[in-house]
């Protein structure tokens, strides 16, 4: 991390969400360079077939939607030229006026937490990001330094909460000694985070949008980060189904859905403006 003062802090997170939302819809598009990806775009898997590949999607949808979320693992197998490509995207989505969701799901304690906040969540790492996903399973309260830095710059978090990877159930629906769910204490200790806030929270949960039942409120006053829309079979019926009433704070993500429809700028645009005005239902 640089050295460079630290900028004036931003509004909090979920008021800048909830104003992008207004403006530009409720859609979240990952910058995923998955090789078959890379392959069908016509792109070498290598260096520049990443960039060419990050960049053309970053430029294209940065003006379009509210949220552009690179899966930073895509970037990392790269070494440091592909951390290179990442932090490039990171910029160019911002300047383009989106808001960046850097997918790291990341968690661990002490000194370590903090260091990861310091690479995404301080604004004079070149990696600043609006938020971030985070993995609370080595205890909620583990992730206070990411917490405390993200509403010290304004920033946010995605903590994973019921995620439709049928292997997350044995521990996220595990039943603790108080008789809630895993999945229930991180979204009570969310709800906690975001008590007052107006017009919405900065700190939400991750549920899939291809989920079974919930079993448990999901409502926690801030957004809802929801995957698995789109080519992952997730639909809009789907998120009213499991959301409800709560379906209003949700962020459908999609990447391959639109991603697929590449190379061309144009046709990503297209394909990211018939997502935003499917999910627009849910506004209804």
């Amino acid at each position: 991390m640089t050295t460079a003062a630290t900028p004036q802090p931003l509004a909090p997170f979920g008021a800048r969400l909830h104003r992008s939302i207004g403006e530009r819809g409720r859609l979240c598009v990952g910058i995923d360079p998955h090789p078959s990806l890379l392959q069908a775009w016509g792109l070498d898997d290598d260096v520049a077939g990443l960039e060419r590949f990050a960049l053309t999607v970053a430029e294209a949808l940065a003006p379009e939607v509210s949220v552009l979320k690179p899966q930073s693992a895509f970037y990392e197998r790269f070494g440091s030229r592909g951390v290179a490509v990442l932090e490039r995207v990171v910029e160019v989505a911002r300047q383009g006026g989106a808001l960046v969701c850097m997918d790291v799901k990341r968690g661990d304690i002490g000194s370590t937490t903090q260091a990861y906040a310091d690479a995404y969540l301080d604004p004079r790492s070149p990696l600043f990001s609006d938020a971030v996903t985070a993995s609370p399973f080595l205890g909620f309260g583990s992730l206070t330094p990411m917490v405390e830095t993200a509403r010290r710059h304004g920033a946010g978090l995605f903590v994973l909460a019921l995620t439709s990877n049928p292997e997350g159930h044995e521990v996220q629906r595990a039943t603790a000694a108080d008789g809630r769910t895993v999945a229930a204490t991180v979204l009570d200790s969310l709800r906690e985070l975001n008590a007052g806030a107006e017009p919405l929270g900065s700190f939400g949960p991750v549920v899939g949008a291809t989920i079974d039942d919930a079993g448990t409120d999901l409502d926690v006053n801030g957004p809802i980060l929801v995957p698995g829309y789109g080519a992952q079979g997730g639909t809009v019926e789907d998120m009213r189904r499991i959301f409800g009433a709560t379906a209003r704070a949700v962020i459908p993500s999609t990447s391959r859905g639109v991603l697929a429809a590449g190379p061309e700028a144009a046709a990503l645009v297209a394909a990211a403006r018939r997502a935003n005005d499917d999910v627009a239902a849910l506004d209804r």
